[in-house]
């Protein structure tokens, strides 16, 4: 298999964008880094650039705007080669969906949907052109097992989805695609605003995951050539549960309870 040279991790800043960069650099990937955060993306190249001794490139932009989504966009298209792409950027809302404002059910829309699309478009062209190519999309086990995160759990479901289809269509042209599902996993994504009061000690400790753990899980299925990669065993139990018509029911109903609105969903 060729080896990756050059890979974009959108949402870079924090989390799982941060720890797919920090495992891509100890690889020797060269990076592109992008992110709402401009300090925050500067402070990890030079970590990198400090540790791994290769290229780290920022790109700040905002995916929750047209104008961001189309910076990337154009940028992937200037680049020589781009062999890895990872649609990472993403973020949860708190609350049912008839009390979550309407911009930020909008903006969901644009990071987790428009944005991954918009920027997997750009890039397959130069990777089918070189017959090689791979693209994480980041989406997550509330994708797979129902929960009271609405929307959230409708873009992270169309994300598998779009994965799949898109695998279906390019079998045979050396560009894999795979989406990451995850469930809950130690990140900042609980530390924001939107989750003022969220007890992480309400979830069993079992079904955290650490975001390393997630990261090299991730990687490995790549080189599998996985379409669907759900990190931790209790995670690959649920979902294969949850995909079984009959005891999925069950796992859903559970799943709408665990995940109240006190509980909103992991990712990213």
């Amino acid at each position: 298999m060729p080896t990756i040279q050059t890979a974009l991790i959108t949402g870079a800043s924090s989390g799982l964008g941060a720890e797919f960069a920090r495992q891509l650099a100890a690889r020797g990937y060269h990076l592109i880094l992008t992110a709402r955060r401009q300090s925050r993306l500067e402070q990890l190249a030079a970590e990198l650039h400090r540790q791994a001794s290769i290229p780290v490139e920022i790109l700040v932009a905002d995916l929750a705007t047209p104008e961001g989504q189309q910076a990337v966009a154009d940028h992937i298209r200037r680049l020589p080669a781009l062999d890895l792409l990872v649609n990472n950027a993403g973020f949860g809302t708190n609350g049912r969906f008839s009390q979550v404002e309407t911009h930020k059910n909008a903006a969901m829309l644009q990071v987790h949907v428009n944005a991954s699309v918009l920027l997997t478009q750009a890039a397959l062209p130069g990777m089918l052109a070189r017959r090689q190519g791979y693209i994480i999309n980041v989406s997550s086990m509330a994708g797979l097992v129902l929960i009271r995160s609405v929307l959230y759990a409708t873009t992270k479901a169309f994300l598998i989805n779009f994965s799949q289809t898109l695998q279906a269509e390019l079998d045979g042209t050396g560009v894999h695609i795979q989406a990451l599902c995850p469930g809950f996993t130690y990140t900042e994504f609980h530390d924001t605003p939107e989750y003022t009061g969220y007890d992480r000690r309400k979830i069993p400790r079992w079904l955290w995951l650490t975001s390393d753990k997630v990261v090299q899980e991730s990687l490995a299925a790549m080189h599998r050539r996985s379409v669907i990669c759900i990190p931790g065993l209790q995670y690959k139990l649920i979902g294969a549960i949850a995909r079984n018509s009959l005891s999925g029911f069950f796992v859903r109903q559970i799943g709408t309870r665990l995940f109240h609105k006190r509980h909103p969903q992991e990712e990213i």
